[in-house]
């Protein structure tokens, strides 16, 4: 066979190695621009003490037939960066929630604001979904109106740590895995946007009526505890009380906070491959309840 047809025949196989199904790269790390801190440092048990321990360096919580467990950072705040690493269970989850989010849900009770990354428990031999959501006002209390995105990962999240954030500013919400954009919601009205001081929380929780499969598959406590391990916590940004001088945080070089081309090129490719539901593309939703999906 000639050189160049052999070589154009080389260069027209698809890819088949697992790099071809990671994410391009972002360019840029942020989450490398924000001081780690340890659970004291910012965080303290709310609920379910006995169910959480913390040994080299990780928090791990846990849910068994009597309890879960949750966390709540100290302070309150208006804007900022916020992270954590986090280690998942193998095996039957299905119906055990694992969050992180953002709330203000005990200051603003049945009328608060939510911003959430949450692991949805799976069955044998199927991956984790991780479900992104955003409440505002209340559309989280009563009548709910979420604003959905699940993804697949493109790595198994029960094998290591992975770094997980939020990126809150007053014109956008960005949800990051590994530092790899997938997810912006954009602030297009006050009133389709989180504007009050929330808090950091962490938790595990039984959510069997809907977590897995739309209630399908239910916890199962054969296979208790349900574990969850946190690391490496960042929480950076404007406080509730700060100056209004503070400049809100970025998540790309530009200090006006825009994604760059190559970061935005990434969360594209992740949309793509990996997103598995979009509440904007539900024909079952009525999106006159979230203006935001117009636009």
């Amino acid at each position: 066979m000639d050189f160049f047809p052999f070589l154009l025949l080389i260069l027209m196989v698809p890819l088949t190695s697992s790099n071809a199904q990671w994410p391009p790269s972002p360019g840029y790390w942020p989450s490398s621009k924000f001081r780690s801190m340890t659970f004291y440092d910012g965080y303290r048990n709310l609920w379910g003490p006995t169910h959480q321990r913390f040994d080299q360096n990780a928090l791990t919580i846990w849910l068994d037939h009597t309890s879960g467990s949750g966390f709540k950072s100290v302070r309150a705040f208006r804007s900022g960066y916020f992270g954590a690493s986090i280690k998942l269970q193998p095996g039957y989850t299905a119906g055990v929630i694992t969050a992180f989010y953002l709330s203000n849900n005990e200051a603003h009770p049945g009328f608060h604001d939510e911003v959430d990354i949450e692991f949805l428990g799976t069955t044998f031999g199927k991956p984790y979904t991780l479900q992104t959501n955003v409440y505002i006002r209340g559309s989280g209390d009563g009548r709910i109106i979420g604003r959905e995105m699940k993804f697949h990962l493109w790595f198994d999240p029960t094998k290591n740590f992975h770094h997980y954030a939020i990126l809150w500013s007053p014109k956008e919400l960005i949800f990051l895995v590994d530092d790899v954009p997938i997810r912006r919601y954009p602030r297009k009205s006050a009133a389709t946007f989180p504007l009050r001081p929330m808090w950091v929380y962490g938790s595990i929780w039984d959510a069997s009526s809907w977590a897995t499969e739309d209630g399908k598959y239910k916890a199962d406590y054969r296979y208790q505890p349900f574990m969850a391990q946190y690391t490496n916590f960042k929480a950076s940004g404007c406080s509730a009380y700060a100056p209004t001088w503070c400049r809100p945080v970025s998540a790309s070089p530009f200090l006006s906070g825009r994604l760059t081309r190559q970061q935005n090129w990434a969360m594209r490719w992740v949309q793509s491959h990996h997103l598995v539901y979009d509440y904007c593309r539900d024909p079952k939703r009525d999106h006159s309840l979230t203006p935001e999906c117009w636009g």
